[in-house]
């Protein structure tokens, strides 16, 4: 039987969670909502309705996971527990500092209701976050790096972009390079927010915007920039789409450790994406986890669940038997 799929938004992300669930031979797409007129939203799937998001309670038996696609400033903090009232959920926020409060919201408003709900589901955190536990528990003597980019991040262009005066923007974050070297050496510097990665922000202002003070609440934002180098390039709107149309990512996690009586013996675990589509590739992981929250849900689990918390065997279409014999 498919899992019925809903999705909260059709923005990057939601295009995203269409294209995964055409691939996915166990899941079903069934409506999509928006809070624009449905009228205005056209997409890909055939036969499927786009509905407004303030008829979203009357779909709640006929959707097995909704599937939450806004940004990690101001929407999910709101949407996750409130839908996770009605369906079970899944999204992607991606605030590392405020997971713990994100998480205790949705867990409450779960439980609640009996469903489950999955957040901060993606690359990172999601796929880097397990690979990072995975290498604390192999190497527990050693030291954790995360680097991301050269890419665009989808979250702090978002954040860019709720700024009053700021018509479009693409934001990259760029590792520094002598940093990662250093770290691949096993050499285990200690290295600040600041040492690691810089930002680089294109705007596109609306008329009249004042540039100034543009620039300053985008360089002193907390959770996003205020940590980082962060260098502001006003330019058009023509130039912003010639040149910065790209959704691109990537990034690695490194663990380097020691083991040996005496310490004598040097590892170092790396785990890294290469990704043409940031959104694409976030989209197919939420996916993936979408079949684990129904799996959870139909075994009578409820609450809120982090990738930390899921078997891998969930993630997949095949059998456990299958698993064993093809990919153990």
């Amino acid at each position: 039987m498919s899992t019925r799929i809903g999705i909260i938004g059709y923005g990057n992300l939601g295009r995203g969670v269409e294209c995964a669930v055409k691939a996915a031979d166990d899941m079903e797409l069934v409506a999509v909502f928006t809070r624009r007129d449905p009228k205005s939203v056209t997409i890909q799937t055939e036969n499927v309705p786009v509905c407004n998001v303030a008829d979203v309670e009357q779909w709640k038996d006929k959707i097995d996971v909704m599937i939450l696609c806004g940004g990690s400033a101001t929407d999910l903090p709101v949407q996750t527990p409130q839908f996770a009232k009605m369906f079970n959920v899944i999204d992607s926020f991606d605030t590392h500092a405020k997971i713990p409060e994100h998480f205790a919201a949705v867990d409450a408003a779960a439980k609640a209701a009996g469903n489950v709900a999955l957040i901060s589901v993606g690359w990172d955190p999601g796929m880097f976050s397990l690979n990072r536990v995975y290498a604390n528990a192999i190497l527990p003597d050693g030291k954790d790096y995360t680097f991301w980019g050269k890419g665009v991040s989808q979250g702090h262009s978002d954040a860019i972009r709720r700024i009053k005066g700021v018509k479009d923007a693409k934001q990259y974050t760029i590792p520094v390079e002598a940093a990662l070297e250093a770290v691949r050496s096993g050499a285990n510097p200690e290295l600040s927010t600041r040492e690691k990665h810089t930002r680089e922000c294109f705007v596109v202002l609306e008329d009249g915007a004042d540039a100034a003070a543009v620039e300053k609440e985008i360089k002193t934002m907390p959770n996003y920039f205020a940590d980082y180098d962060t260098t502001v390039h006003f330019i058009s709107e023509v130039e912003l789409k010639r040149d910065h149309s790209g959704m691109a990512h990537g990034g690695f996690v490194i663990r380097s450790g020691k083991t040996g009586m005496n310490k004598e013996h040097n590892h170092i675990i790396e785990y890294s994406l290469k990704l043409d589509s940031n959104p694409e590739f976030t989209t197919s992981v939420l996916v993936a986890y979408a079949r684990a929250a129904h799996r959870l849900a139909k075994e009578g689990q409820c609450g809120c669940k982090t990738v930390l918390d899921i078997p891998p065997a969930y993630l997949s279409e095949k059998s456990g038997e299958e698993l064993r014999a093809s990919l153990l």
